[in-house]
């Protein structure tokens, strides 16, 4: 079965809204082994929206539309998808009943328009909204069928789990289904990844293997179409110890919402093992990656931000005659600032970020240029140059993951 998914919105041409419907759907379309081939996003315009309609039957078996099921004036779609199939709106009982008793229960006055929310199309199937008032509806035609879903995702996602999949395993069953599974690498750019992986890139048939690039890092999905999930784990854990062989050193997760301080949280609660920091250059951001991540306040003790020289002296008590001789953009610098951060926090780790992130130079240090210590209890500490490109933020960014990166392989050293 082909589908594509239409999302309909002018928020999502303007860019003030994210299109994140379309990356759920196609990850839960795949799943049932109903592969989707097209994305469309159509503005607000009946007209527009038909034209789409008339491209996309030609093309796919199963046509998902999501948005513009309210009760504004904008909201076309069961309107563009009833024009275009030639069939009536209905009312459903069940999703007028619901209408009904939230205006009648949160004592506000209902508004004709909002009887719209109430409509499906006739002779399709009702698909209950259990976080909203808009019903959804699957229209199966002789060669398309038409899913009709709500634009936001705290209603989309609910009726897709609740209804909607098991609505499509019942009405469309197939013998194939996709597997995927997301390594996750730091310290290796997308070029060299695949240039590393070549051989098993150019050979891939089933599973298959595809990176993607983000920022400070790769990602890398293997998918595999099988008949069973058993047959496809098998399938895929041996592609991953083929690829971890080759690129290994930079692996450090899975999954696409498993971000390297998650990983590193997690490995540091795993081990028993407090942090602390000590930020110039990142000015925070490097605990703030940190703080993000729930749990973070099982490890992360506390640190400093010193921005100024004065402020390292003062805060962390590093000599003014350090800092006169070898600069603030140093190795000397780095190695004290993680040191002392060790010694007034009482952590197991300390990390120390200090360099120019730009965009003029810095005690004569070109932007980019940026030293990280790291100090542990019981070893003697180090602090490693890094030259990183690119805009100021970008600078602090990549120091801070680099960071996080340094923090989690020392950890697993002591493994």
């Amino acid at each position: 079965m082909k589908a594509e998914i239409i999302a309909v919105g002018t928020e999502l041409l303007l860019g003030q809204v994210v299109n994140t419907n379309a990356t759920f759907l196609s990850e839960e379309l795949a799943d049932l082994g109903i592969e989707v081939y097209y994305h469309t996003v159509v503005g607000d315009n009946l007209q527009r929206l038909l034209d789409v309609l008339n491209e996309a039957e030609q093309r796919s078996d199963l046509i998902v539309l999501c948005g513009g099921l309210g009760p504004t004036e904008d909201d076309l779609t069961k309107d563009g998808v009833a024009l275009h199939i030639q069939k009536e709106l209905v009312q459903d009982p069940e999703g007028m009943a619901k209408l009904l008793e939230f205006f009648r229960f949160s004592q506000r006055k209902m508004t004709e328009n909002n009887l719209q929310q109430a409509l499906i199309i006739e002779g399709g199937i009702s698909i209950p909204n259990p976080t909203g008032l808009a019903v959804g509806t699957l229209v199966m035609e002789r060669e398309t069928s038409y899913l009709l879903l709500p634009g936001p995702p705290s209603e989309l996602k609910p009726m897709f789990f609740q209804h909607v999949r098991p609505l499509l395993q019942e009405l469309f069953p197939t013998k194939e289904q996709l597997l995927s599974r997301v390594l996750r690498f730091y310290g290796i750019g997308e070029s060299q990844l695949v240039t590393d992986l070549k051989e098993l890139i150019d050979a891939q048939t089933n599973p298959t293997l595809a990176p993607y690039a983000k920022p400070n890092e790769v990602t890398l999905r293997l998918t595999a179409k099988v008949s069973s999930k058993a047959e496809g784990e098998a399938m895929l854990q041996q592609l991953e110890e083929q690829v971890l062989a080759i690129v290994g050193e930079f692996f450090y997760g899975y999954g696409d919402e498993n971000s390297l301080e998650e990983t590193t949280v997690r490995l540091l609660t795993k081990h028993n093992k407090t942090l602390a920091a000590a930020e110039s250059l990142t000015a925070g951001l490097f605990q703030s990656m940190i703080g993000n991540v729930s749990g973070a306040s099982k490890v992360l003790q506390g640190g400093f931000v010193t921005y100024s020289a004065a402020m390292k002296t003062e805060l962390l008590g590093i000599p003014e005659s350090l800092i006169k001789e070898h600069g603030t953009v140093s190795e000397a610098c780095a190695i004290a600032m993680a040191e002392r951060t060790l010694q007034l926090v009482g952590s197991d780790l300390a990390v120390s970020f200090t360099g120019a992130a730009g965009p003029d130079e810095l005690e004569g240090h070109p932007a980019g240029t940026v030293w990280i210590g790291i100090a542990e209890k019981g070893k003697k500490p180090t602090a490693e140059l890094y030259h990183f490109s690119r805009d100021r933020q970008y600078v602090r960014y990549s120091a801070a993951m680099k960071g996080l990166d340094l923090i989690r392989r020392a950890v697993l050293k002591e493994k």
